[in-house]
């Protein structure tokens, strides 16, 4: 038996949070949503009390990551994710504002698997999140060594 993938969405604007949402559902993806406004708040749901991130290990995730956040950038979050041993796996899909080249090189290069620029065609935003999640339904995100 699979476990369902939680989608891990961390937003800051309420309105694109929604809208975000009610695509992914339009899509037909019905997985659990965790919203966050801040970065602290998902890190710590990431990373656990310990702050080691073992409490998530294993655990099918998918991140949607603004880059703008009111108390640390998206870049710091991608950055502490891909750099953890039980995270690095987890894919992750910037969804931001931001639409200088240099900044999406660097969060390719910092390890993102998507990013896509608001505003955001929400057609093919909700084609691609169908995908992942016909993608998810068959795929399990390996577990760390």
């Amino acid at each position: 038996m699979t476990v369902p993938v939680t989608i891990v969405m961390i937003e800051d604007d309420e309105g694109h949070a929604r809208l975000i949402e009610k695509n992914i559902r339009r899509a037909g993806v019905n997985n659990e949503i965790v919203p966050f406004r801040d970065g602290t708040g998902a890190i710590n749901y990431l990373f656990g009390a310990d702050g080691t991130a073992l409490v998530n290990r294993g655990k099918p995730l998918l991140i949607l990551l603004d880059l703008n956040l009111p108390d640390m950038t998206g870049i710091d979050i991608l950055k502490r994710v891909k750099e953890n041993e039980h995270l690095k796996r987890i894919p992750v899909v910037v969804l931001t504002t931001t639409d200088d080249k240099r900044e999406i090189q660097r969060c390719y290069d910092l390890g993102c698997n998507v990013y896509v620029t608001k505003p955001v065609n929400y057609e093919n935003f909700a084609n691609a999140i169908r995908q992942l999640g016909l993608f998810f339904a068959v795929i399990q995100v390996p577990e760390a060594e």
